[in-house]
């Protein structure tokens, strides 16, 4: 048994799809949450800046005295992942590699495609991934920028969300691919309208639940569950929220995200670590 939280940090608002569907998956396990909002996006960004930024956050839940790390961002994933491993001696989780390993479970056909943003998908990380796994497999990519301000501005079950997705994922659906990998922290919340439009011959690969999946099998593997069994939820769990700009309006955004109230946010000084 190991009480201590995990850490879970994103560029920004999004990672808040992987800490929810940790919550429902490991309910017991407290969660200290850090959201690089001063600094966010880091798709534009180089990757030895996105590296060093990512220390720094990793620096941070370090003194917050996490048992495991999950990357919660794509693109700190794709560039900072590995060498991360190599720097810390703590357990890492991304979530590049979970969704990668979901698709091409579930693919039958052997094409796959992937939306995200713009980078996201110019950085290849998730066809790096899926490669390795399976170098047989087709890849059909496209970029979905809009999608991100239409979920923080909680519009991802109206009318624009729904003319959105035909317009960028109307050639995906005629491409023949049988699964499409949700490649931005974003997208689960648009899960219903983009799975509406898609229709039910193409399968929808979350890989935010996915890493979930992963980090619950790591916590077992390494014997670091809060709790020795998968009901005893005593209503003690923590969860702490750190940003480094603006804690209000990731407070509002952050409550249609996790649909549940967020008590408080606090904002540090990430340029300290």
């Amino acid at each position: 048994m190991d009480s201590r939280p995990i850490g879970v940090f994103d560029s920004g608002i999004g990672g808040l799809t992987v800490v929810k569907e940790i919550m429902n998956l490991l309910p017991d396990e407290n969660i200290v949450y850090f959201g690089d909002t001063a600094r966010v996006p880091y798709g534009t960004k180089s990757k030895e800046i996105v590296t060093r930024y990512s220390f720094q956050c990793i620096k941070f839940l370090l003194e917050n005295k996490v048992k495991a790390i999950v990357v919660a961002c794509n693109t700190a994933s794709a560039s900072s992942l590995d060498i991360a491993k190599q720097s810390f001696d703590i357990p890492f989780i991304g979530v590049v590699e979970p969704g990668a390993v979901a698709a091409c479970n579930m693919t039958k056909v052997n094409k796959i495609g992937i939306i995200g943003t713009e980078g996201t998908v110019s950085s290849g990380a998730y066809e790096k991934a899926i490669n390795i796994i399976n170098n047989n497999v087709k890849m059909v990519l496209k970029a979905c920028p809009l999608f991100v301000p239409i979920v923080e501005e909680g519009w991802q079950e109206s009318e624009i969300a729904s003319l959105t997705a035909q317009q960028y994922l109307h050639s995906l659906k005629g491409s023949g691919i049988d699964a499409l990998v949700l490649a931005c922290t974003h997208y689960p919340l648009l899960q219903n309208t983009i799975g509406k439009f898609m229709g039910d011959s193409i399968r929808l690969v979350n890989p935010a639940f996915e890493t979930a999946k992963a980090l619950k099998q790591m916590l077992t593997e390494s014997n670091l569950h809060n709790c020795s069994n998968d009901n005893c939820a005593d209503g003690s769990v923590k969860y702490k929220y750190f940003v480094s700009d603006n804690p209000v309006k990731f407070k509002k955004i952050g409550e249609n995200f996790l649909q549940k109230p967020i008590n408080h946010v606090e904002k540090i000084d990430i340029e300290r670590y």
